[in-house]
């Protein structure tokens, strides 16, 4: 048997009923337990919202392997039936000839159980497809045929059914959305529904898409460590995906497959571009696409982007010279110490501080002799940056990452051997909302794929200091937080991209 949780928005209407009711943050506070008994969860929270409490509830309770109603992917396919009008359900009914009757208001599921007969099957149907305590079927008839025939018992009545063939827009509704005399219908048969037994449903052994996600075994910092991997290719499995993992990839083998991830760290000049850009001409989705490697793997365009969008920055400016007037102009509008960029670079490499006029001179003509422009920029001092995952323009996932030991940088780069500092994973609505406003409108720069957008929060200023393609997530860090349910919303926009697309 499964303890059953209730988790409400507001538990005052439950207060006089046996079932066991909490608040989002109790449930976040409280769980998971060491040796808790096999919990089931009924999010009553306002899930219509992306990135809700109630979108978190979901995705907490898949992480902690409870089981959930409703599922995240039935929230995120009640959102896109109802922004797109898309996956309508049809139905066919046979209703008494004397009440044909459409309602023209919605009709209120509560848990595949509707007041009018008449409905229930078409009720339950959308109770089956998106298994949702609360939902709301529109109902809209395209076709309307009589077969009356005549009652042998008297033939002066006439009786008979009406065939009506039509579709049902389907959405879900918050129980506080709800009026007080629907609230305690919506209690009295949640009270029933617990004492059922739940199914699963069974997922189809058939995959529908292939995906090649590519990696390359010999970095020494690559975006996912191996076992971030193999939660991505489970992840993949369970939205629909035969994944494989390739370490070589040509374009020709592109054709096999409808998706590419990498996971290899990407450059301009690479076969990682070379291959997106493949992939793109093969009508096959990508992360990341090219857009997004052009954009991200060149600081140039983004400080340049940054102060067209008015993203908030650090003081910034591009030298192509090491001269004595440069250098004293630097200092000048910056003060030290200055922090110079190669325009192509990752994880802290090609990043240095002069700390002095000497170390400017020197550091600038080593740059220039591998790049004809240096980004120099504003030193800002805090202990930590913060990491905002950005997967199509949302938010995901929120990381502090503090400075490596003894160290002004996350990562600390000693020749071969690198060090990097500890860091704390957390909710995106527990991120300040400058933070988040600020990496929203970073992220939008580049593109709606998958981003990490660094940013330092001193006072009450916040500056973006690059968004980066391809982010790390590895296991027990970017995952901290939402578990397996990360990988899961990844995979889930693969997805929901191949559908857009009529994949």
């Amino acid at each position: 048997m499964h303890n059953t949780l209730i988790v409400a928005d507001d538990v005052t209407p439950f207060s006089e009923t046996a079932l066991t009711v909490l608040t989002f943050q109790d449930y976040l506070a409280e769980f998971p337990k060491l040796n808790e008994p096999k919990i089931r969860v009924i999010n009553l929270c306002d899930t219509t919202r992306y990135l809700s409490q109630g979108y978190y509830c979901s995705l907490l309770a898949q992480a902690r392997n409870h089981l959930v109603l409703p599922g995240v992917n039935t929230i995120n396919d009640l959102r896109l039936a109802e922004a797109r009008s898309v996956d309508r359900l049809p139905f066919a009914l046979s209703l008494p000839v004397d009440n044909i009757d459409i309602p023209a208001a919605p009709l209120l599921v509560l848990f595949g159980e509707v007041k009018d007969q008449r409905f229930k099957r078409v009720a339950r149907q959308a109770f089956e497809k998106y298994p949702c305590p609360i939902l709301l079927l529109t109902m809209s008839v395209s076709d309307l045929r009589a077969d009356i025939q005549e009652n042998k018992k008297d033939s002066k009545k006439v009786s008979g059914k009406h065939n009506v063939v039509g579709f049902a827009d389907i959405a879900a509704k918050p129980f506080t959305a709800l009026d007080s005399k629907q609230q305690q219908l919506c209690i009295a048969q949640l009270e029933s529904y617990t004492t059922k037994q739940w199914r699963a449903t069974k997922a189809s052994k058939r995959t529908r898409w292939d995906m090649a996600i590519l990696v390359n075994p010999d970095e020494s910092t690559p975006p996912s460590d191996e076992k971030a991997i193999r939660h991505f290719v489970k992840a993949a499995e369970k939205m629909g995906f035969r994944a494989d993992v390739v370490s070589r990839l040509s374009p020709e083998d592109l054709g096999h497959y409808d998706a590419l991830f990498i996971r290899e760290t990407t450059a301009i000049d690479h076969h990682t571009y070379r291959l997106a850009r493949a992939a793109e001409r093969e009508g096959v989705i990508v992360m990341d696409d090219t857009q997004s490697i052009l954009r991200c793997c060149n600081k140039v365009f983004l400080q340049d982007a940054f102060t067209y969008q008015k993203v908030p920055a650090p003081k910034a400016t591009f030298v192509s010279n090491s001269d004595d007037e440069t250098c004293d102009k630097l200092i000048e509008e910056f003060g030290l110490p200055l922090v110079l960029k190669l325009p192509e670079s990752s994880f802290s490499r090609g990043v240095h501080k002069a700390e002095n006029r000497d170390v400017l001179k020197a550091r600038l003509v080593e740059m220039l002799a591998e790049s004809a422009l240096v980004l120099v920029q504003e030193y800002i001092f805090t202990e930590f940056d913060w990491r905002i995952g950005m997967l199509g323009g949302k938010p995901i996932y929120a990381c502090q990452y503090f400075m490596a030991r003894n160290h002004w940088q996350i990562y600390h780069h000693q020749g071969e051997r690198f060090s990097s500092g500890g860091f704390t994973t957390m909710p995106t609505f527990e991120v300040p909302k400058p933070v988040l406003q600020a990496a929203i409108k970073a992220a939008k720069v580049v593109g709606d794929g998958l981003y990490g957008v660094d940013i330092k929060h001193s006072g009450n200023q916040v500056y973006v200091i690059e968004v980066n393609d391809n982010p790390s997530i590895d296991a027990g860090v970017e995952d901290k937080y939402l578990g397996k349910a990360l990988y899961e919303l990844i995979m889930q926009e693969f997805a929901d991209r191949l559908e857009r697309r009529g994949r």
